[in-house]
């Protein structure tokens, strides 16, 4: 149990991501080896050095998004893509969590904690040229569609939750650092619910010109875009931007079972740290990942021993995914044969303020279902050690006690989350 008593379970999720509409697409492609990743089309992007993303699959098929079929124009012209797609991973997740309180009370006993990592840079741009044609051409919705926290204003004014709002950005750590806070909310007793999560939607020319410039991207296999993200293996060469958003409704148990609500899995412990190194680099001895995963297990109260699964943050960068096995590596010591890592980045890019909570949905998912996801075009694994890998195809989760995992996501800054999660059992 966790060291202050009260246990938080995960009762609703909610996904729009490259990988498809809808928690069920979603997880169906990512455990089939499907993958989310396709070419950047236009001239803006022949002149890059990166011509690959993962963009939500847009249209009007069964798995694809129309954001003109879900919202008014009026609708669309005062909020960001990104906070559009954490309204649509909301409401999934209410609805899946079958909480849609019309009393008072439980509207201010329920909050939102979602996190934007980073500003729409088209929308920046755009304003700017408009501007040069006068004043009036400014958007008076310029400013609510670039701040970072209105995704989670938009959810609490659209349901009327009146408990903890709150919004955090923390770059590639956002969606992590948001569930984390969530469960701190619940757990502390200032809320019974929380709806949180993060979302992210900047792909564009001047974004993928800018990580191009930080030689963060993967800028190989642009004719077979699906083999871009490449995390552990030898051949990896950066990262894949990626879009979309994934929501969690997590809960206080006895409130979850006290209106009979389907449980997923249960948060167990979270934690932080800082690499204290660079600005765009991890600590190259991992003290920071470390530290993260450490305090995440203390603040859980299990050890390294009841651990068995670890959902990387590894997003296919050279420097990153090592790291982040060495700190894996001083941590589990002589368990690490009884530990499976993966990244399912492979499969749908990095979304960046929206990859821990999108991951941490996924590692739910494994937990629920008894199977870890694979990472995909892993062919030539960088590492020699005892650490068990999951290359190309599923693997059934087995484990002699109750299925635990935790959920890496570090970003730029120096900023490191671990969460931890388990099987729910009364």
């Amino acid at each position: 149990m966790n060291k202050c008593g009260r246990r938080v379970v995960v009762t609703g999720l909610g996904m729009v991501c490259p990988l498809g509409i809808g928690v069920k697409n979603a997880w169906t492609a990512l455990i089939n080896g499907k993958s989310g990743i396709t070419k950047l089309i236009g001239p803006e992007y022949e002149i890059l050095p990166c011509g690959v993303a993962a963009n939500v699959p847009k249209g009007n098929g069964p798995n694809e998004l129309d954001l003109n079929a879900k919202f008014t124009k009026s609708e669309l012209r005062s909020m960001c893509p990104a906070t559009a797609y954490a309204l649509i991973a909301a409401e999934e997740a209410l609805n899946d969590a079958k909480w849609k309180p019309t009393d008072e009370a439980d509207k201010r006993d329920t909050g939102v904690a979602v996190g934007i990592g980073m500003i729409d840079l088209v929308d920046v741009c755009s304003m700017y040229e408009a501007m040069k044609k006068g004043y009036s051409k400014l958007s008076p919705y310029f400013i609510p569609r670039i701040l970072p926290n209105m995704a989670a204003g938009q959810i609490s004014i659209k349901y009327g939750f009146r408990g903890p709002n709150h919004a955090v950005s923390t770059a590639c750590a956002t969606g992590a650092h948001a569930i984390g806070d969530a469960f701190r909310f619940v757990r502390g007793g200032e809320t019974s619910v929380m709806v949180c999560g993060g979302a992210e939607a900047c792909i564009g020319p001047l974004a993928i010109a800018a990580f191009c410039r930080l030689r963060a991207l993967s800028t190989n296999k642009y004719e077979r875009p699906e083999e871009a993200s490449r995390p552990f293996d030898k051949d990896r060469d950066g990262f894949v931007m990626g879009e979309g958003s994934a929501i969690l409704v997590i809960e206080e148990l006895e409130h979850a079972l006290g209106r009979n609500a389907n449980i997923y899995g249960e948060i167990l412990g979270y934690g932080l740290s800082g690499d204290a190194a660079h600005m765009t680099a991890p600590s190259e001895d991992g003290v920071g990942a470390l530290l993260a995963m450490d305090r995440a297990l203390k603040d859980a109260g299990i050890d390294v021993f009841d651990v068995t699964y670890i959902n990387a943050h590894a997003t296919s960068t050279p420097l990153g995914d090592i790291v982040e096995l060495r700190a894996i590596e001083s941590l589990f010591g002589e368990h690490c044969a009884n530990v499976t890592v993966s990244s399912t980045k492979g499969a749908h890019g990095h979304l960046l303020g929206a990859a821990g909570n999108l991951e941490s949905a996924f590692t739910i998912m494994a937990i629920n279902d008894g199977v870890i996801p694979p990472t995909l075009n892993l062919y030539n694994l960088d590492y020699e050690g005892n650490l068990q890998f999951v290359p190309r195809v599923k693997k059934k989760w087995t484990t002699s006690s109750k299925r635990i995992a935790l959920k890496n996501a570090f970003g730029f800054g120096g900023t490191n989350a671990s969460l931890a999660f388990g099987q729910f059992i009364k």
